[in-house]
């Protein structure tokens, strides 16, 4: 009998046919998350992911019976996912909830500029981030704009082999003896964080004659002014792939891993235990807003979603039984990724109680800051009972905190749902350089979280 708790790799316990079984769904993962860098692709993705495999939007359902499924978009900025389990919905459901937002730079509502003869976008940053890892570095554009006749049009620039890329242009190390006085939170002024997007000018304008010519080829190509800024929501992200890391190729490095690892599995894991009948009916979500508080009517603090119980119910329910009722009786997994240990920063980490990379998904009881403030706490028998269900199917996972007390802290959705009655606890992939334009994940721990959320929807 083992007495002490030792955290094992998730490479050294698996076959060969399991490896090649990981490689072959990060593979699908990176292309996810190379093509979707935005919340209206990822929601894109999800339902072509979804119909792809025999769900169908919830309106078009008059009677819900074991093993439909459907699926409802908020928004186009959110998805809820839902397979009727055997049992009556009254006996609760098992729910796997997502975020897909990630920190990123997005357009002021007048953003196009002209100084110095060169055309700039002014930006506003979203979520947090170290301002400084979005200079110098490619990036592209995505983004929604709705015309003078209310026509929304779709804006994707950067992206494939031939585009241009566009970039926020940092100021050279021989003039910054001034600016790298400051402390790294304010050596970047977010109002300088212009992004460069051209420098001819129109021959026939006297006035701002770059950005005149800018704004020619936005109007040749998108029918689009300057007033159409005010009615988009355009976002830029870094423009390279996502790709593996490493020699051995046991990492994967890529922009918005936070959480669109977890929402992908989630979806993934949704779509392959829809394929024979399950006790419970399973719920899949994957939500926008959590980056900034999960405030919005996209978030998960909306009540969008208990629309979308409330007609599960109708449709399925033998009973007239509440939503909250539901809500009791349910039990759900906050998928939300967290910090694994940085080798070159492990002052940061509670290492007896952190995450380490390649060790498998992360359990965590807790998150919040400081005195749990902000945190759902998970009570000891659900702990208990999410530990058993892994450990009788195989699955790899370790236990773990974001980092030592007060040295910072983070939330995930997982209070929201709490406050609604149903027991909960976050279980993610664990991250380096989180918020950063390249995190990066373990292959293996990535592969996991797949293998923990199927097994969460199977019991």
């Amino acid at each position: 009998m083992e007495l002490n708790y030792v955290k094992k790799d998730v490479y050294s316990q698996l076959t060969e046919k399991q490896i090649k079984d990981a490689t072959k769904y990060t593979d699908g993962y990176i292309k996810f998350i190379t093509n979707a860098k935005t919340e209206y692709l990822c929601v894109e993705e999800a339902v072509k992911m979804l119909e792809e495999n025999g769900f169908v939007k919830i309106e078009e359902k008059e009677k819900l019976k074991p093993l439909d499924k459907v699926y409802f978009v908020n928004r186009e900025k959110s998805v809820f996912a839902a397979v009727i389990g055997e049992e009556d919905i009254s006996c609760g459901m098992n729910i796997i909830g997502a975020h897909i937002d990630s920190p990123r730079l997005d357009l002021k509502p007048f953003p196009l500029t002209e100084r110095d003869d060169i055309a700039v976008l002014k930006t506003q940053y979203y979520g947090g981030i170290k301002k400084y890892q979005w200079l110098s570095i490619p990036l592209a554009i995505h983004g929604v704009v709705y015309n003078e006749k209310n026509e929304k049009v779709v804006i994707s620039v950067g992206e494939e082999k031939n585009d241009p890329c566009f970039t926020i242009a940092d100021l050279l190390p021989h003039l910054s003896k001034d600016q790298l006085k400051a402390n790294a939170d304010k050596f970047i002024n977010p109002e300088k964080m212009s992004v460069i997007v051209g420098n001819i000018k129109d021959k026939a304008e006297k006035e701002n004659p770059v950005k005149m010519n800018i704004l020619k080829i936005l109007n040749k190509k998108y029918g689009i002014k300057e007033i159409d800024f005010a009615r988009s929501e355009i976002t830029l992200v870094p423009a390279f792939p996502a790709r593996y890391v490493g020699f051995d190729e046991s990492l994967i490095g890529g922009y918005g891993q936070d959480d669109r690892v977890c929402s992908y599995a989630t979806i993934m894991s949704l779509i392959e235990t829809s394929k024979k009948m399950q006790k419970k009916t399973n719920v899949a979500l994957i939500v926008d807003k959590e980056e900034i508080g999960s405030i919005g009517n996209t978030s998960m603090n909306s009540r969008v979603f208990d629309l979308f119980v409330q007609k599960l119910i109708q449709k399925s329910s033998k009973s007239k039984v509440s939503e909250l009722e539901v809500y009791y009786n349910s039990k759900m997994l906050s998928a939300d990724v967290t910090a694994g240990v940085n080798p070159d920063y492990e002052e940061v980490h509670d290492m007896q109680n952190s995450s380490i990379i390649g060790c498998g998904i992360s359990i965590e009881k807790y998150g919040g800051s400081g005195g749990k403030y902000n945190s759902s706490d998970a009570n000891a028998r659900y702990v208990s009972e999410v530990m058993n269900i892994f450990n009788n199917n195989k699955v790899i996972y370790q236990l773990g905190t974001l980092g030592k007390i007060e040295m910072g802290g983070g939330g995930t959705i997982a209070y929201i749902l709490a406050n609604k009655g149903v027991e909960v606890i976050d279980c993610g992939t664990p991250v380096l350089a989180m918020h950063s334009t390249f995190e990066l994940t373990s292959k293996f721990d990535v592969y996991m979280t797949y293998m923990a959320y199927k097994t969460f929807f199977e019991n």
